[in-house]
């Protein structure tokens, strides 16, 4: 088993305020919980999110004091994030209890859900955060995690992210401002601008989360600008200065996980995808790297099935189906690889949790979907129908998700939707998010 949470960290101990302090957060989290009680009677949701915007607009020192004190491990890149924070929590709960451990598990991941995870369970001294790209350098400076998982970069709601290359610069930076008060990275060694953030880090754990393919997203050097060159394996290297990738601590190949000191282990995990074996050998190595045994770790993350309503199956009247979350390009291109029925169904939206821009369907090869049947829903299905006549895929749009749904489907029907339909997705089918 584990050490005890409290160990192996300089702090382990949330930051108590004064009573008078005191009263007045408890106060805010109060209301807020009473306002997410009614967000969820609304069915407007989990109520996380309202929750922590109340709290934090109450009590504005709530996500600085929440946050201080802990042993955290964060978890943050374009995809992945909520998959990898539902292990990892699974592993950390199962070594030292849930009492001892507050993760923000619905996927609200910037400061408000953030806070309103943590003012859950204030006194637990173990917090496995999903965090968003944008606060990660807020998470190095007032969290001061212990672990910081670094997934990957790629194009996603460029509306509010804009340049992935700033967020990387903007993670190196806080890194290198930590110095040896840092976090450990453990980080994806087949993502070059990962990788050059990473590099300033204290100490960096290399993964080969077995994901070499996806390409569009870095093709210039980070640190040097050049084009950088791929080898048919998806490894890299810069042709016009040091930066290229690292030999892994630890790697995966279909089930099978090596590490440190050829210490092999085998995933059996319910979620699908390779990708998902790649998210679960990053969060065995942060696991291991908090002092968690990695059989303990192993067979915590082989009870997640559907984290945050992703993979889950759903009741759409006599329908079954299979919900799939992605938002982006590189998302979507990996979605694709485990959509097994026929028809499939995919439905789009642009709401603003989604990104406002669905240009990046051209990048995404739906060539893989010929010789099966598509059905394209969502607000934006007629965008998606243009691209996938290009494709010479078979589709037909239907304006209503509804409707969509209640067709007849033999078996389970995958379904891949991005964050707004699936999130429509989720009430219509009783999916619990």
């Amino acid at each position: 088993m584990a050490s005890s949470p409290s160990q192996r960290f300089r702090h382990a101990r949330p930051v108590d305020p004064t009573i008078g302090r005191k009263l007045w957060r408890n106060t805010a989290i109060g209301i807020g919980n009473l306002t997410a009680w009614a967000s969820r009677k609304a069915g407007r949701g989990s109520g996380a999110s309202i929750r922590g915007q109340v709290i934090t607009r109450l009590y504005p020192m709530m996500f600085a004091e929440l946050i201080a004190g802990r042993r955290i491990a964060a978890v943050s890149g374009t995809n992945g994030k909520t998959t990898t924070t539902h292990l990892l929590a699974a592993a950390a709960e199962t070594a030292w209890g849930t009492r001892d451990v507050v993760t923000n598990a619905d996927g609200a991941n910037l400061r408000e859900g953030i806070a309103s995870a943590l003012s859950q369970n204030v006194r637990a001294p173990v917090a496995i955060l999903e965090t968003d790209e944008q606060i990660v350098p807020d998470m190095i400076t007032r969290g001061r995690p212990e672990v910081l998982v670094m997934l990957n970069f790629s194009r996603d709601q460029l509306d509010r992210h804009h340049e992935i290359a700033s967020l990387g610069k903007k993670w190196r930076a806080a890194l290198t401002d930590a110095g040896e008060n840092g976090p450990t990275v453990v980080a994806n060694i087949h993502d070059p601008l990962v990788t050059w953030s990473a590099e300033a880090a204290r100490r960096v754990i290399w993964v080969d989360m077995g994901i070499g393919g996806w390409t569009a997203d870095a093709a210039l050097c980070p640190s040097c600008g050049a084009i950088l060159e791929y080898d048919g394996d998806g490894s890299w290297n810069c042709p016009g200065c040091a930066l290229g990738q690292h030999r892994a601590d630890y790697a995966v190949r279909g089930d099978e996980v090596t590490g440190p000191d050829g210490a092999r282990w085998t995933l059996d995990l319910q979620v699908p995808g390779r990708f998902n074996r790649g998210n679960a050998t990053c969060a065995l190595a942060a696991a291991i790297e908090m002092g968690i045994d990695p059989t303990v770790a192993l067979a915590a993350m082989g009870t997640v099935r559907a984290p945050a309503g992703r993979f889950s199956i759903g009741r759409f009247g006599d329908n079954r189906a299979r919900l799939l979350l992605a938002k982006n390009p590189a998302g979507w291109a990996e979605s694709l690889l485990v959509m097994a029925s026929d028809p499939v169904v995919l439905a789009i939206d642009s709401a603003i949790a989604d990104g406002t821009d669905v240009s990046w369907l051209w990048d995404v090869e739906f060539e893989r979907l010929a010789g099966r049947h598509v059905i394209c829903t969502g607000p934006r299905a007629q965008d998606l129908a243009v691209r996938l006549s290009y494709a010479e895929v078979d589709h037909e749009v239907v304006d209503s998700l509804r409707e969509a749904m209640a067709r007849p489907y033999e078996g389970t029907v995958d379904v891949l939707a991005t964050y707004t339909a699936f999130l429509n997705l989720c009430k219509m089918g009783g999916v619990e998010w």
